[in-house]
């Protein structure tokens, strides 16, 4: 035999015949099986044992494919009813029980108050303070989430998309506000008291959305008032940056608008206003402010009007305004009577209109004469310093000179800040101070409503004294309500508001020999809330307006070097 007879294994398949593996195939399942079993009990060695590994692999593939998924399977419904029996839980339906009566809410005088600690902030003059950074130790007000940003709305229905503001209206956004406070001498305190008082008027605003001289008490022989009421209390709350698109306070707002426009007139004027018409000038203000943040196209045709009555009303030959927009009224000597108390709020109407962008006729022609009526109320004293009469007929004045406190910040608004007029009437101011027990006048919180904002525009030294004097005695006086309103994610939350500073006592003896008594002219609640904290929001309110370019005329400082610390520049 030759050698590759020898490795040749077994008959090799010719045409007509089946190999082995093919034999296999042709048994019967059980017959595979036998051979296999056969196999296995071979050497391993062996062909045998191999070949029946081999079918062995061959003959539980099959099975494997089938029962290895199925085995997986049932492992996974196991395990789910295992996991859903772990989460069955016992339920129990238990009966409500009946609410407890809750006691009534009562009003408590916070009276252990300490007086906060003013930020000790030294105005400089050429901050910018609306582009500085809030750190993350800036003290900026109370732990509470400020408004959204305010909203343009149309003519039909109020919308909620929101605007940005600019210029001198720029702080009033919740970022630039923050910034504000800690620049110019706000603190945590005063914020708080803000928030107390706008929460306070949302809680006593009438149904109809107006506020009278008598919502939350307080009421006097001034009650009514409504369209001057409203306008106070809007302006409280534009001040802060709300407007209709605010979380908390933006249905608020919006009634108190629609209020005022559908109380106007063709004519412009307003239903409901008080014997002396203050109404008139307070409501065109607070609607120049609304359009000013909200630019809704209703709004600016009602405040058109209103300002348009106002430049008509502007007295003819004495330059300012009298009551009810009557030259003769009240007059008793002389030519038309100039009361610049009324005048000191139509002017401030005539500075909201133009931040507003108003166009209407007349507009810096009766600014212009405004400033010059003003001028016309000085008079300087021994020291050098210039006070202004209430009222003027002719070269006749009634001899009253806290009136000086309007005279100067109309100036101010109206671009006339570096007049000789204005600058040595800020010296007449530095006499005035803020004591809540002893106040200065008869009128206190009116007078400190503008002795305020004059000394901020004015900036430096004079603001930094007066700010420490004033709002530590706002703070401590504020009358705090516990748990009085739901907030917006309903929680109960306080809210305040301000008595009369000064209370009725006698001041001394008439001609009968009876007692004279004198308190602050005005009882109202909703009066002394709103010119509060109209002063809390100073420093936000409006830019100072030394920041300002506007300029109405030219004008040289007389302040001499020493008097440096109330200097005011137009930039």
């Amino acid at each position: 035999m030759s050698k590759e007879d020898h490795e040749i294994v077994g008959p090799q398949p010719t045409e007509g015949h089946h190999s082995l593996m093919e034999i296999f195939d042709e048994l019967t399942f059980t017959e595979k099986w036998k051979k296999v079993f056969r196999g296995l009990r071979q050497p391993k060695d062996s062909g045998d044992y191999k070949y029946a590994k081999l079918q062995l692999l061959r003959l539980s593939a099959p099975l494997s494919a089938i029962a290895v998924p199925a085995i997986i399977i049932m492992l996974l419904v196991s395990m789910g009813v295992t996991e859903m029996k772990k989460r069955e839980y016992e339920v129990q339906v238990m009966e409500p029980e009946a609410m407890e009566q809750l006691d009534e809410e009562t009003e408590k005088l916070i009276e252990e108050i300490e007086p906060p600690e003013p930020i000790e902030t030294e105005v400089p003059d050429e901050a910018n303070i609306n582009n500085e950074v809030i750190t993350e130790n800036t003290v900026v007000g109370p732990a509470t989430d400020f408004s959204p940003q305010p909203a343009t709305l149309d003519s039909v229905a109020i919308t909620k998309s929101p605007v940005v503001l600019k210029g001198i209206l720029g702080s009033r956004n919740p970022g630039a506000r923050g910034s504000a406070l800690a620049g110019y001498g706000g603190s945590a305190a005063t914020e708080r008291s803000v928030l107390l008082s706008l929460r306070w008027l949302k809680k006593n605003q009438e149904a109809d959305g107006s506020w009278r001289t008598s919502s939350g008490g307080g009421a006097n022989q001034y009650d009514g008032a409504r369209p001057a009421m409203t306008g106070l209390a809007l302006l409280t709350f534009l001040a802060h940056g709300e407007t209709p698109a605010s979380e908390e306070f933006g249905a608020t707002v919006e009634r108190a608008i629609k209020w005022l426009v559908e109380n106007q007139t063709p004519e412009g004027d307003f239903k409901g206003s008080d014997e002396n018409n203050y109404c008139q000038p307070i409501a065109t203000y607070a609607l120049c402010e609304t359009f000013a943040l909200t630019r809704i196209p209703m709004v600016k045709a009602a405040a058109e009007k209103s300002v348009t009555r106002i430049i008509k009303g502007q007295n003819p030959s004495g330059l300012l305004w009298n009551y009810k927009f009557d030259p003769k009224y009240e007059i008793k000597t002389g030519p038309d009577r100039n009361d610049l108390s009324f005048a000191g709020w139509c002017m401030q109407a005539l500075k909201a209109a133009s931040t507003a962008g108003l166009d209407v006729p007349g507009l810096n022609e009766a600014k212009k004469k405004s400033i010059q009526g003003t001028k016309m109320s000085a008079l300087a004293d021994a020291e050098g310093a210039i006070g202004f009469e209430y009222s003027r007929q002719g070269n006749q004045a009634d001899g009253r000179d806290n009136i000086t406190t309007a005279a100067v910040l109309c100036l101010q608004l109206l671009g006339a800040g570096k007049s000789k007029e204005a600058q040595q009437g800020l010296l007449w101011l530095k006499r005035v101070d803020c004591d809540w027990a002893k106040p200065w006048s008869d009128n206190p919180i009116y007078h400190w409503y503008y002795v305020t904002q004059a000394k901020f525009h004015a900036g430096g030294g004079m603001w930094n004294e007066w700010n420490k004097q004033f709002s530590p005695q706002l703070v401590r006086n504020q009358i705090v309500v516990k748990d009085a309103i739901q907030d917006a994610h309903g929680k109960l939350v306080d809210i305040g508001y301000w008595n009369p500073a000064n209370p009725p006592h006698v001041v001394g003896k008439d001609k009968d020999g009876k007692d004279r008594t004198e308190r602050e002219h005005c009882q109202s609640y909703v009066y002394n809330t709103t010119l509060c904290a109209l002063m809390l929001q100073v420093y936000y309110r409006y830019l100072p307006t030394y920041k300002t370019p506007e300029a109405v005329e030219e004008a040289t400082s007389t302040l001499s070097d020493e008097n440096k610390d109330i200097d005011v520049q137009i930039l």
